[in-house]
């Protein structure tokens, strides 16, 4: 008992530890995981750190409730030498969205509206939508619905298809230029799909529709809603769409993968869309809150939300029903759903892409032997434009949440890190 408290004292006078203390901190042994192991996580972060591919990168590992690992490694940015810290402040991009997925199913809970409602009766902006069909623009024949939009199969785009008509069409509204959420649904309004709802599986701007069916159901601004009902009941202290003034100095920059080199060369507090916008750009000054990409968080705040999520409770105070989270997990795609269109970012899902789904919100692993990466058929998922990651195994009891900023250019290292996660398991729950 008395070696128990010594660790843990120890622990929590670890310089720049903010997990410890809210959820304990325990060596892996106790949880069926080697600590010998584990610290294979720590070099494999290492390796890409030391050799530039990546500035500076945070990972936490939890089992049951419990931090078995927790590392960092590397420095602030490229032009920021300072070592990284666990308070650091991340842009999180489409790890916004399973946030905005649990909001507005505490609102589903709540009998507000049913999965199967035509998202218009909320947003009749997008009453009398268009589908591009064989080059031309014809009248939609099926209402795009909640559960549509929230497992991307809505039809709608985000633009990144260059070559793509429909993404062209993105390009030029600027999106992202929209003051808030209601003049972005008028100029979505305006916006061809690119095939009926419920047909393919693409990644777009679907969330941020959602974001707005919370504001409209709720009756509150879309940033209050999720302080109030997720980041304040889940203790998320450093969780927002802007900055505050004091924090912005462990706001770290953005980076990229200079092909030239192969290493990671800072992008300051450059955005992904190059543009006007107000999301997902300084930070500074946002009025457009981006449900799909427009948070900033702590790896501490994640860890807190990805553990809530893995039953819809954390520390005793529930956010959603553990029957709903079950659902939400589950592969919501049916088998006639493939990947549609292209240029879909940051994953390809559907029955022709090995092995994976999609949920409400969240990526699902239904086979692992046909991703070919070691974890757990029912892994839930996903991740960041500028490299954070999560994923959360309900068979195992783990929880994974890794932070970096590096846009597009993290290939290798997603399944490194599952690998050097699942072999540290002496224990295995399966």
């Amino acid at each position: 008992m008395r070696l128990n408290i010594l660790i843990a004292v120890c622990l929590l006078m670890m310089p720049g530890l903010v997990l410890a203390g809210e959820l304990k901190v325990v060596k892996g042994e106790r949880e069926g995981m080697s600590d010998e192991r584990l610290s294979r996580v720590s070099a494999m972060n290492d390796r890409y750190t030391v050799d530039g591919k990546i500035a500076g990168t945070l990972t936490a590992v939890v089992r049951n409730g419990k931090i078995v690992h927790h590392s960092k490694s590397g420095v602030k940015g490229t032009d920021d030498d300072r070592p990284i810290e666990m308070d650091d402040l991340f842009r999180i991009y489409s790890m916004s969205k399973p946030i905005t997925a649990a909001a507005a199913m505490q609102l589903y809970e709540k009998g507000k509206f049913q999965l199967t409602d035509p998202v218009s009766k909320f947003v009749p902006e997008l009453a009398n939508l268009k589908v591009r069909k064989n080059g031309k623009l014809v009248p939609v024949q099926r209402q795009m619905t909640m559960q549509h939009l929230l497992s991307h199969t809505a039809g709608l785009s985000y633009g990144f298809d260059p070559n793509d008509p429909v993404d062209q069409a993105y390009v030029k509204a600027n999106l992202w230029a929209s003051k808030d959420l209601d003049e972005f649904a008028v100029k979505l309004s305006k916006l061809p799909l690119m095939f009926e709802p419920g047909e393919k599986w693409h990644y777009s701007v679907a969330v941020d529709v959602t974001g707005l069916v919370v504001q409209r159901l709720s009756g509150q601004p879309f940033d209050v809603y999720l302080r109030e009902h997720i980041f304040e009941p889940l203790d998320m202290k450093d969780t927002f769409f802007e900055v505050p003034k004091d924090k912005r100095d462990r706001f770290l920059p953005n980076h990229y993968l200079d092909p030239k080199t192969g290493r990671a060369t800072t992008n300051g507090l450059g955005d992904i869309f190059g543009g006007e916008c107000h999301a997902m750009c300084d930070y500074f000054d946002t009025t457009l809150y981006s449900g799909g990409g427009g948070l900033v968080s702590t790896l501490r705040d994640y860890v807190r939300f990805a553990e809530a999520m893995r039953d819809g409770e954390l520390n005793g105070v529930r956010i959603l029903g553990s029957k709903t989270v079950s659902y939400m997990r589950q592969d919501h795609l049916p088998a006639s759903v493939t990947g549609g269109g292209s240029g879909e970012q940051p994953i390809l899902v559907g029955n022709n892409q090995r092995g994976m789904g999609f949920g409400l919100g969240f990526g699902v692993v239904n086979d692992t032997s046909a991703q070919g990466v070691i974890g757990s058929a029912g892994l839930y998922f996903w991740g960041g434009a500028a490299g954070t990651v999560f994923w959360i195994d309900p068979v195992e009891n783990i929880v994974v949440v890794s932070m970096m900023q590096l846009l597009r250019g993290w290939p290798s290292y997603r399944p490194d890190l599952r690998v050097a996660i699942y072999q540290a398991i002496v224990e295995s729950y399966e």
